[in-house]
């Protein structure tokens, strides 16, 4: 998130949703309006930690014409690398922010016969707005909102009048995981189906829609993931000539920003691939947590995601 690419925002409003979920309303800076989105689209948000800036993707939740205002929910991470943790506890209205541009890596495909929303935990919030958008356009839709009971069902409330009799909850406390087998066997032909939520829930939607014989085109998932703690380990940038040390509680791409340089990136989160740098030799191990290299590539080696992925020890070199 280059300088270039951001704006200004005010968080205009916080609202406590559940125990370790909050609502933030963000307006725009400066007497602008902020920009359109479609449904699905997240934003980077620059959070100030200290005398650094941690930036992470939020889904937008609200209504993709409103352009006065935005919204974002933030649920608690255990343990937080500092940003979930700084909304929690330091965030309040009046502070300043700096957002990216929208983003959608999770568009709704309009040609669709019939959308299946899945939403597991604070997954729910891209899943919102592409219902308040099928609403809008009186498309046919579904909502399986999965939670762990139902005082933690948050933007149920909101839901409800846009999905009337097709928002199913499901409290996974009582009744254990989603039976994806049986929810895509009776769907028809045409449907696409769309989930957001824990790693483990993605994975077995995407196992079930293999074993039914879903075309993949047909299935669309989104996760930011955290980019993890690890032992420290030496990066060498070959164009850039830099030889710096990646601290344990640092992702490779927040170090290499550290250094003033620019690296591609998107999601921030191992979703999109955009950040993808080649390897050029490593004395270590390569760790990757995204969501996009193919297995091939990542027995190759020559390819990691600096947003979410780290080296056992040792150094990397890398093209950039």
């Amino acid at each position: 998130m280059s300088a270039q690419a951001t704006m200004p925002a005010l968080i205009y409003k916080v609202r406590e949703l559940a125990a370790d979920v909050r609502e933030f309303t963000l307006v725009p800076g400066e007497g602008r309006e902020f920009p359109v989105y479609s449904a699905g689209s997240h934003v980077v948000v620059g959070l100030p930690l200290g005398a650094r800036t941690q930036r992470n993707a939020y889904s937008l939740l609200g209504d993709p014409a409103q352009r006065d205002r935005w919204r974002i929910a933030v649920r608690r991470q255990q343990p937080s690398r500092g940003g979930s943790a700084w909304l929690h506890d330091e965030a309040r209205p009046g502070l300043r922010l700096e957002l990216s541009a929208p983003l959608n890596l999770f568009a709704l495909v309009r040609t669709a016969r019939h959308h299946v929303l899945v939403a597991g935990g604070i997954g729910i919030t891209p899943i919102l707005s592409m219902a308040r958008e099928l609403a809008r356009l009186g498309a046919s839709f579904e909502v399986h909102y999965a939670c762990r009971g139902v005082d933690n069902a948050v933007f149920s409330d909101e839901l409800e009048p846009l999905a009337g009799g097709r928002l199913n909850l499901h409290d996974s406390e009582r009744s254990g995981r989603l039976d994806f087998d049986a929810l895509l066997a009776r769907q028809s032909l045409g449907s696409h189906l769309y989930i957001c939520g824990p790693q483990g829930m993605v994975e077995d939607c995407m196992q079930a829609g293999a074993r039914q014989g879903w075309p993949a085109s047909h299935l669309h998932s989104e996760q930011f993931l955290a980019p993890p703690h690890g032992l420290p380990f030496e990066v060498e940038l070959a164009l850039s000539k830099k030889r710096f040390t990646v601290p344990a509680d640092l992702s490779l791409l927040e170090a290499i920003e550290q250094q003033g340089i620019e690296a591609p990136s998107l999601c921030r989160g191992g979703a999109c691939g955009q950040c993808e740098l080649e390897v050029l030799d490593t004395t270590g191990t390569l760790i990757h947590h995204d969501l996009c290299l193919s297995r091939e590539d990542r027995a190759a080696g020559r390819k990691l995601m600096p947003c979410v992925s780290r080296l056992d020890r040792g150094c990397v070199v890398l093209k950039l």
